[in-house]
């Protein structure tokens, strides 16, 4: 008994340490994660009205993109043409320019730019600036909290990953013993600590399958590179890249590469609807235009089948002939080493299964960031030191106050700049077009400001009102909108289309959830009958 005892401890003390650690980055991983589930209508709610000009008919797209290349011709490497650019708020023809700091996944230094006719059917282009607030959401996503999504970044991503695995299994084991006894008895008539403590638990067990598949896929992302590099060393002597790449076009030097003579699209379109009658496509990929390795990517969805990857799926096609070079990424066509890989991505970026299971990991998401402030929370507040016996009270610990200070600042600090930057997207479009360093700069000084706020005013007060600025910041978003209604002049705008209309009413109902938790907050920290506690504030009372 002893034994067990003594594992439970060690196993107790494991799980605190990994998760006071790992907590309030996953934190912010978490939160950012769920609203990124909802990336793509959070890019068109953001996105200011776009002067549509005439539609280019799709007959003519080869040769406008003919003329495209002929006057830019860094666009040859990668054009998309949008088959719905009113629906998605975006333009009909783009094309995007890395920067030199850019790397595989950092978007922060693309330069994006559009094509269309003007009256006189010539060629105009321009440079643009799509709202890129949900894609630096997505950045902090992916590196828990860090401006920018670099390999380092990622490793850093991939330690955090690696000690939440073992803040789960620790956890697990800590509650067998009295998992079917005690891991729904919620005790409301106790203590509130007591009660936090049983609803820690319950999201942490009910919740495990969702947080391991994060956690190991999570892993996956962050090493994969190096992951390939051991493979290609050690088991595929240095043939990797070429069996990875097998299936990936070939480069054909007896075809043409003047864009004129390319198919139409609606030819394409007809051949992928041929390969997959159920497939929808929205976009048109096209990549090196003007080299033997021509190839256009259509990329769709289908509402039946695994995505491969956030965006969808494509069918890749040749250009010029026609021929379907590759459907390894294509939703329902795929062979099964590829569904294996793909649902590796599904089942982190809940591409499948349609818009129930994307709001069930939006949920998910907001719980499991829950999960880990109240874990914290409850840490302050097992280390607390009680008042004497005489009813005086203990200076509480430095180490407690400041990780109660930390907590509170980092937790609600990414909170409100999220939404402080999601509500000022829309103003700062008024005056400029808002860039992604835009965002990077609103974020930061807010979740400074917030660390700093929590320091000066103490981990109680300071939660009590960053939780009530967090609330305003977030209803600042549908009140914006709605704005728009009321005052037409200001410029503001809102979309009509249903997901952008969720948007609001998702923000909506944050902004009573937080306001409804600094109610609950201000009458635990102001009123509380336990005076001795880091999250009570009791002037008098302190300074006896």
């Amino acid at each position: 008994m002893k034994v067990k005892a003594d594992i439970i401890r060690t196993y107790k003390s494991l799980h605190t340490w990994v998760g006071i650690i790992s907590g309030m980055a996953l934190f912010i991983a978490f939160y950012a994660g769920a609203l990124t589930i909802f990336k793509e209508p959070i890019t068109h709610w953001a996105t200011p009205p776009i002067q549509q000009s005439e539609r280019i008919d799709l007959e003519k797209i080869p040769s406008v993109l003919d003329q495209l290349v002929e006057s830019e011709p860094s666009a040859a490497r990668n054009i998309q043409v949008n088959l719905d650019p009113e629906t998605h708020h975006t333009h009909q023809i783009m094309w995007t320019v890395e920067g030199d700091k850019g790397g595989d996944h950092d978007v922060s230094s693309l330069r994006y730019f559009s094509a269309h006719l003007d009256k006189q059917q010539t060629l105009v282009t321009e440079e643009v600036s799509p709202a890129p607030v949900a894609q630096f959401i997505d950045t902090l996503h992916r590196v828990v909290g860090l401006p920018v999504d670099s390999d380092p970044n990622r490793w850093i991503m991939g330690v955090f990953a690696i000690l939440y695995v073992l803040a789960l299994v620790s956890g697990l084991i800590i509650l067998l013993p009295i998992l079917v006894k005690e891991l729904f008895a919620f005790r409301l008539g106790r203590k509130p600590k007591r009660v936090w403590l049983d609803a820690h638990n319950v999201v942490g067990v009910t919740s495990l399958p969702f947080h391991l598949i994060m956690a190991i896929t999570a892993f996956g992302f962050a090493y994969h590179d190096l992951i390939y590099d051991a493979q290609d060393k050690l088991i595929h002597e240095g043939q990797l890249r070429q069996a990875l790449f097998s299936s990936a076009p070939k480069p054909n030097p007896e075809q043409s590469t003047d864009p004129a003579m390319m198919l139409s699209p609606e030819r394409l379109l007809a051949t992928a609807r041929e390969v997959a009658p159920s497939f929808e496509p929205y976009q048109l990929q096209y990549s090196g235009i003007t080299t033997p390795r021509a190839s256009v990517m259509i990329w769709g969805h289908e509402a039946h089948a695994i995505a491969p990857r956030a965006p969808g799926g494509f069918i890749a096609i040749n250009p010029y002939s026609g021929e379907v070079q590759s459907t390894d990424y294509l939703p329902g066509q795929q062979p099964g080493e590829m569904v294996a890989v793909s649902s590796f991505f599904a089942l982190h970026f809940a591409t499948f299964g349609g818009s129930p299971i994307r709001w069930a990991y939006f949920i998910l998401g907001l719980a499991g960031a829950w999960l880990f402030y109240t874990g914290n929370l409850l840490w302050v507040e097992n280390r607390r030191r009680r008042s004497k016996p005489d009813g005086t009270l203990f200076t509480q610990r430095k180490d407690v106050k400041v990780m109660a200070s930390l907590t509170v600042g980092i937790c609600l600090g990414s909170v409100c700049g999220i939404s402080l930057m999601l509500a000022s997207s829309k103003w700062l479009a008024l005056e400029s077009q808002a860039t992604y360093a835009h965002f990077q700069w609103v974020y930061y000084f807010m979740f400074f400001a917030a660390i700093a706020w929590s320091f000066i005013r103490g981990a109680a007060r300071s939660l009590v009102e960053l939780l009530y600025l967090a609330s305003m910041l977030t209803a600042a978003m549908p009140l914006t909108s709605l704005l728009s209604i009321l005052i037409p002049s200001t410029g503001l705008w809102m979309h009509t289309e249903l997901d952008t209309l969720m948007v609001d009413s998702v923000a909506l109902m944050l902004a009573v959830s937080f306001i409804m938790l600094a109610k609950a907050t201000s009458q635990r920290v102001y009123h509380s009958q336990v005076t001795d506690s880091v999250w009570s504030y009791r002037p008098a009372i302190r300074s006896v």
